[in-house]
């Protein structure tokens, strides 16, 4: 059945219909439709996070027109895929921001821990496809958005009501379940027992309509949205406050009470961690409570969003510690992800900067190398971080979490990460929620939506005993296994498969 004409048995109008389909054609004469193409695949070990989290790329199409494939690794291009359909296991994902990169890897680290192999399907990387074009547009344009939501008027008027009513909305997924069909050409010679966990729903849809047999959708958001439908799929929360909310489509046609849900598509999990974080969690909390109990200064960890939109609070935070780090109280990890213009504009507006910071930029090793040594010896001042390659720029911040205190973060996807967090003001109000069940699971804090609440947080961490609850509560939380839901996830995959 066209999944765009009903929604787990919930019928849409033709008015809506109409619209999806529209969308639909609007793209294919802007981007052509290649659903009658068979493109290649090939695999090859990620030159990134490969050895230590055992993931191998899948390119798709024109090799020299793949965002992660270098031809001067591979002259002679690469061979056409062999898939271990055993123990392989599909993340599809997208680079929209950071967030979905970040999930992957948990995913893809816990499957890489449980013996599996986890292969990296980007669908926004294989240049020539109509898939990659159609979800490079809607990228930018909520990149665009991120940006913008700092503008109160936009923000107010526009941003957090799409993010938060118009992305709930049935037919907003009535859209997107035509527009994935554009994507599915991508999976067409993928093997079609070999699991897809989604770790946005657009991989998560297009496998299902490409005809994959075993799908897990890892919805990322706690907030309920239809967005993150994928019918055909077994659906995946990090949080139980969103179970509900996800089982009865609560407000997503409004006030009209809808069919939920069957049985078996929707699933809790606890939270999308990598298995190198939750294994050390026990120790990382013991050696911050040494680090404050002994006064030696408290590492504070601030990392932008991949859209980029944090550099404003970021200044006030720096400016704010600066006597701090200059007086050893306290250490700044200061990580900007690939945006090295936003570490040149901080520099540039606090150029007292350049007398306590040291620059660890797009080394990889250099920056691995910190980070374990940061585990047992002391740190001093700032320390910033950026990486050209995606893959280094996100993953730095788990490499450094390990080490620090405190995450400042804005309460995306990060807020579930086994660490004491600082919320800073979100980007989008379905991100509020992260803060809220953060705080409720007592290892964040509120949602600071100003700075002179931030400035106050960041006191209360340095002059109270707000770290040790925390890691208490983290400590206590991995016990009800909160931290296991990229394990989980994996489970239910390779479950799905062996039944």
């Amino acid at each position: 059945m066209d999944k765009s004409k009903a929604i787990f048995g919930n019928e849409m109008s033709n008015k809506v219909v109409k619209k999806a389909v529209a969308s639909k054609n609007k793209f294919i004469r802007k981007y052509g439709d290649d659903t009658e193409k068979s493109y290649p695949t090939y695999i090859e070990e990620n030159p990134y996070i490969g050895k230590s989290l055992g993931v191998m790329n899948v390119l798709v199409g024109d090799l020299d027109k793949n965002a992660h494939f270098d031809r001067s690794k591979h002259p002679d291009g690469l061979p056409e895929a062999t898939w271990d359909t055993e123990k392989g296991i599909i993340v599809g994902n997208i680079r929209m921001g950071f967030g979905h990169y970040r999930i992957s890897m948990a995913i893809a680290s816990a499957a890489h821990h449980m013996g599996y192999t986890p292969y990296w399907m980007d669908l926004n990387s294989y240049g020539k496809t109509t898939c990659t074009k159609v979800i490079g547009a809607q990228n930018d344009l909520y990149s665009m958005g991120s940006r913008l939501s700092k503008y109160k008027l936009f923000n107010k008027f526009i941003w957090e009501p799409l993010n938060y009513e118009g992305f709930r909305a049935l037919s907003y997924n009535a859209s997107d379940q035509k527009n994935a069909e554009l994507m599915a050409p991508v999976y067409k010679n993928v093997p079609k027992d070999i699991p897809v966990v989604g770790t946005h729903v657009w991989p998560a849809q297009a496998a299902i309509h490409a005809g994959m047999k075993y799908v897990v959708n890892a919805i990322p958001d706690n907030w309920p949205m239809a967005l993150h439908l994928s019918e055909g799929s077994i659906h995946t929360i990090q949080c139980q406050n969103a179970y509900m909310g996800y089982k009865i489509l609560n407000g997503m046609e409004k006030d009209k009470v809808l069919k939920p849900m069957p049985e078996g598509s929707l699933y809790y999990t606890g939270h999308y961690i990598d298995h190198e974080l939750v294994a050390n969690i026990e120790e990382d909390c013991k050696k911050r409570m040494e680090r404050k109990n002994s006064g030696k200064p408290m590492r504070f960890l601030l990392t932008i969003g991949g859209a980029g939109a944090q550099k404003e609070i970021f200044a006030e935070i720096i400016k704010y510690l600066l006597p701090k780090i200059k007086a050893n109280k306290a250490v700044l990890y200061v990580n900007v992800g690939d945006y090295k213009n936003v570490w040149d504009e901080l520099m540039k507006e606090i150029p007292e900067m350049n007398v306590v910071s040291t620059e660890h930029f797009d080394d990889f090793v250099e920056t691995t190398s910190f980070a374990e040594k940061a585990l047992n010896e002391d740190v001093t001042g700032i320390h910033g971080f950026w990486h050209k390659n995606i893959f280094e720029a996100v993953y730095a911040t788990n490499l450094l979490m390990r080490s620090a205190d405190v995450l400042v973060t804005k309460p995306s996807e990060l807020a579930f990460y086994p660490i004491p967090k600082l919320f800073i003001k979100r980007v989008g109000k379905h991100e509020m929620w992260g803060a809220i069940h953060s705080a409720e699971m007592g290892d964040g804090t509120l949602e600071c939506r100003d700075i002179p609440h931030t400035l106050q947080m960041i006191d209360l961490f340095m002059d109270s005993d707000l770290l040790k609850d925390m890691c208490d509560s983290i400590i206590r939380n991995k016990g009800i296994g909160l931290y296991d839901g990229a394990y989980k996830v994996v489970e239910l995959a390779m479950a799905k498969k062996n039944i």
